[in-house]
């Protein structure tokens, strides 16, 4: 388990829901998709994740994720990444599993 943090730091976390519009693959990346996404009231946001070898872009048209709207963003092969989704994965991160809504709800809808 990781340290302990407080209440104050997990509410800078700005959970939404997102849904995946448009998958792209990333030159030379084994691993990365590049993902635009509609967050509702946020607009679009482009985010890489590391998925390509347990999704295909047709499981992901259309889905909707967990993404961390607020995280730093950071360029990944060139791209600049503004987010980041949420996944369960084991341990050698051999099998990735994505945390989405059990119902549909309205894009950027806040989760917490």
């Amino acid at each position: 388990m990781k340290e302990t943090i407080e209440y104050p730091d997990f509410e800078k976390l700005d959970l939404r829901v997102a849904q995946i519009k448009k998958i792209e693959k990333i030159e030379g990346a084994d691993k990365l998709y590049k993902l635009t996404l509609d967050v509702g009231e946020l607009g679009e946001r482009i985010i890489c994740a590391g998925i390509k070898q347990n999704y295909s872009e047709e499981e992901l048209e259309n889905k909707q994720i967990i993404i961390v709207a607020n995280l730093a963003s950071r360029k990944l092969r060139g791209i600049e990444s503004h987010g980041m989704l949420l996944a369960a994965s084991n341990e050698d991160h051999s099998k990735i599993i994505l945390l989405n809504p059990e119902k549909e709800i309205e894009n950027g809808s806040l989760v917490g």
